[in-house]
């Protein structure tokens, strides 16, 4: 055990060790020069090592090597312009600055005052627009603004992978087995250990009908632009209901937040909370929008003396994929260690048939434990969830009740600033995810058994864009391909512009 807890710490070392973004052109060449944009590159490596030295690294979406100022993510990734297109590409860099501009500020609230002055921070917006104009024709950009999967290819092969997969997938098998069993009973005959509560969003005070709001433009690479209400009533509409089998405080939804004196994410079930955000994905050769809410756990409490998935912070992640006409395509779920996918389509798609390009015989791919419809009007999906080990175990529709327990929509991003009561800085906040994109705290014992499949610590909590949804082969949660890897349109869809 000592040897193996040794070289899983080394491997997972080795896997976080990131390269210097200011260690290639065109950014090294900048750091040299003796004007304005030697001066500017300069403040963004000054600030990069304080933020560094700080420890409020946020790794969302990496940093773009060479070009410090520019931040991407898989969407973006895919979506490099291949031709000559001015305004593609102009777009596309607009993207990777809008990203590096949202996690700065986040990087810069959590570092402080004391360490990011209020000069310096207006000094980057400037700098960056600024580098930015000057990189504008630089070549490697497009082979740079890359996103490394997240696997260790180093831990599987000291794990010996290509023998162990066979095992994993053996359980994966079972566990869908038993997955699609629970899916086919009778609602009635759902096994229940406690008492049922039920939870349904609140609605915003301000929430605009749908039919109200003008159906959205795509920018220069195919992305529709959502307009702020537009968003917040797609949240709102397509936000799901939940009926918790509920023993005890640990099947209570909660908000998260530092507790112990800013030591620990805690989850506080006084105030039941989803937490939302918006997210694309490519599907039929469209962008089209998705929606994401993240229900919060206390714990997945021990199911007997060695349970090794037991563990502070649990959760359930729910996504709708939705098509141009804004109606929902696909939904699918992960816990928020990106455990347990499951997808349920409509029957406005198809799976497509295997062998799916790029899936080996025994990689984890589809599974679907049962179609759904989508919602009529007044109806909002049902999810059915299991005591303790926060399962989903089957999906209906229901029409609003107003008896539901009322839980609060709130946007993602408030995770990565959350107030932080510490005495070093009692007005401070801080990410509730750590520089590696995990919640400290939520580790599992199975990462002692699992490693070999090349995930960093199988079972513990973590940050959009790390969520590797496969012990055998490589699937990530954000993959922009992934529904056009797995499904067609079963017909057209007709475009609402």
């Amino acid at each position: 055990m000592k040897r193996g807890l040794a070289l899983t710490a080394i491997l997972a070392l080795a896997a976080c060790a990131s390269t210097d973004p200011y260690a290639t052109a065109p950014i090294d060449a900048h750091l040299q020069r003796a004007d304005a944009i030697g001066d500017c590159a300069r403040l963004f490596r000054r600030l990069d090592e304080a933020i560094e030295q700080t420890g409020v690294r946020d790794v969302q979406a990496p940093q773009v090597q060479g070009f410090p100022y520019l931040r991407v993510d898989r969407l973006t990734e895919r979506l490099a312009p291949a031709g000559a297109d001015e305004e593609a590409g102009r777009t596309w860099r607009e993207r990777m600055l809008a990203l590096d501009r949202e996690a700065r500020a986040i990087e810069f609230a959590n570092a402080g005052t004391a360490v990011v002055s209020a000069k310096d921070a207006a000094g980057i917006d400037d700098c960056r627009t600024r580098l930015a104009e000057t990189d504008r024709a630089a070549a490697g950009l497009s082979g740079a603004a890359h996103v490394a999967d997240d696997y260790s290819d180093a831990e599987r092969a000291f794990g010996l992978y290509p023998l162990t997969k066979f095992a994993f997938a053996s359980g994966i098998r079972k566990w869908q087995e038993e997955t699609g069993a629970l899916h086919a009973l009778p609602l009635a005959q759902l096994p229940r250990l406690g008492e049922s509560v039920r939870y349904a969003p609140k609605p915003p005070l301000l929430l605009a009908a749908l039919e109200t709001l003008p159906i959205p433009t795509v920018d220069a690479l195919g992305v529709p632009q959502l307009m702020p209400a537009l968003t917040e009533a797609l949240i709102a509409r397509n936000a799901p209901a939940l009926e918790i089998d509920t023993v005890d405080a640990n099947d209570r939804l909660g908000q998260l937040g530092w507790g112990n004196g800013g030591q620990h994410i805690v989850v506080d079930t006084t105030r039941p909370v989803a937490y939302a955000r918006v997210a694309y994905t490519r599907l039929a050769g469209r962008v089209v929008p998705q929606l994401v809410y993240t229900f919060w756990f206390p714990a997945r409490p021990a199911e007997g003396y060695f349970d090794t998935r037991s563990g502070k912070l649990d959760g359930l992640v729910w996504r709708v994929t939705l098509g141009p006409d804004l109606q929902p395509l696909v939904y699918d779920t992960i816990h928020p260690c990106g455990c347990y996918h499951l997808f349920y389509p409509t029957g406005r798609v198809r799976a497509r048939s295997a062998p799916i390009e790029g899936q080996g015989p025994h990689d984890e791919g589809l599974y679907v434990p049962q179609p759904v419809d989508a919602p009529r009007d007044g109806e909002r999906q049902l999810l059915q969830i299991a005591a303790r080990t926060h399962y989903l175990r089957r999906v209906t529709n229901m029409v609003d009740a107003p008896a539901a327990v009322a839980y609060e929509l709130r946007d993602e991003n408030d995770l990565r600033v959350l107030p932080w009561p510490n005495e070093a800085a009692p007005r401070g906040t801080r990410s509730a995810y750590g520089t590696d994109g995990l919640i400290e705290g939520s580790e599992r014992m199975e990462r002692f058994f699992f490693w070999p499949t090349g995930i960093a610590s199988p079972g513990q909590m973590r940050q959009w864009g790390h969520h590797a949804t496969a012990f055998v082969g490589r699937r990530h949660f954000d993959d922009p391909d992934l529904f056009e890897r797995y499904f067609d349109l079963s017909g057209p869809i007709a475009d609402p512009r």
